[in-house]
């Protein structure tokens, strides 16, 4: 897989673009982030910081205190691809009256298509 579609695969999955929205606000700790993006497993969040934490975007400062304090920030390449996330992802806000029609008027035309195959072929078996 080339190397671009990768880090875009961690940008736009599930979790990679809730945490990065998330981040782009200001940085959290790891349990804050869990409970402000809601149902992700902690396994997920992880994987997912570790990975964005790889590719650049994301910064992970551990606090040598007891108890251990770590906190999650966007790097400047995280900001912006962050900005990029957000914007598509207020289109979607702003669209979704669009969307909805487009997909009513999708399944119309496929329930009146299936209605008149249905019956076309029974009046073909009469």
């Amino acid at each position: 897989m080339c190397p671009h579609r990768l880090v875009l695969e961690h940008v736009t999955s599930r979790w990679g673009v809730l945490v990065l929205i998330r981040l782009l606000e200001r940085p959290h700790r790891f349990s804050e982030l869990r409970r402000a993006i809601g149902r992700v497993s902690e396994k997920m969040l992880t994987q997912t910081l570790q990975t964005l934490e790889r590719d650049g975007l994301v910064h992970r400062d551990a606090k040598p205190v007891i108890p251990p304090r770590v906190d999650y920030s966007l790097t400047d390449l995280g900001c912006e691809a962050a900005g990029q996330v957000r914007a598509l992802a207020l289109w979607t806000e702003r669209r979704m009256d669009g969307v909805l029609a487009a997909r009513q008027a999708y399944d119309e035309a496929r329930r009146t298509h299936a209605e008149t195959l249905r019956a076309g072929h029974e009046a073909r078996t009469l």
